[in-house]
């Protein structure tokens, strides 16, 4: 039976679970070795519940990766919300940010976590981009619109990525500067 999340409850048990998650990583210092029984236990939970919230520890992490990228831009763009290119600036600014320091809780042994991490972090970024594009009215057809937003989404995530696996090749502004310069252009014909 699925969870009502809206249910103060569900929210706070989500939220044990969450916390205790992060203070068994902060002592294991990897993903890969924190189980479900882990997390169930340093959250005063038991595993049913556990499932009863998360389908596995693969949606699990998911979960918590997409919460986490959620308040780094809540915490960042004014009102969590992209109006011009100044808060275009400040989201590609936070994802690269996101990257580089999620990158450093990762081991060898964690990086079968990775793709499911940028999934759900790119699901975020290409729903923000989208939802500002569908606000601007512009006379872009709705294809068009879904078009920019993965496509902006993708090499703003994409080009994070990348700069995140060596930081000290390019300093951060000058690459978030090149990658803004291109989303304005690609974002142009959809931005009146």
């Amino acid at each position: 039976m699925p969870v009502n999340m809206n249910d103060p409850r569900v929210k706070r048990t989500r939220q044990l679970m969450m916390h205790a998650f992060m203070e068994i990583l902060e002592e294991k210092k990897n993903i890969y070795s924190i189980s479900v029984q882990d997390i169930a236990a340093r959250a005063t939970v038991n595993r049913a519940t556990f499932y009863a919230h998360f389908e596995d520890k693969y949606a699990f992490l998911e979960s918590w990766m997409r919460e986490k990228f959620q308040k780094k831009l809540e915490n960042e763009l004014p009102n969590g919300l992209l109006s011009d290119m100044l808060s275009l600036r400040a989201l590609i600014t936070s994802v690269f940010d996101f990257l580089v320091r999620t990158r450093q809780y990762m081991t060898p042994a964690d990086s079968q976590f990775e793709p499911l991490f940028e999934v759900a972090m790119h699901k975020e970024l290409y729903q923000l981009l989208y939802n500002w594009l569908n606000k601007e009215k512009t006379a872009a057809s709705t294809q068009i619109v879904e078009t920019t937003a993965l496509v902006v989404s993708w090499g703003i995530f994409g080009s994070g990525v990348q700069w995140s696996r060596s930081p000290q090749r390019r300093p951060m502004d000058a690459m978030v500067q090149d990658v803004l310069v291109v989303a304005a252009a690609s974002l142009a014909p959809v931005i009146e």
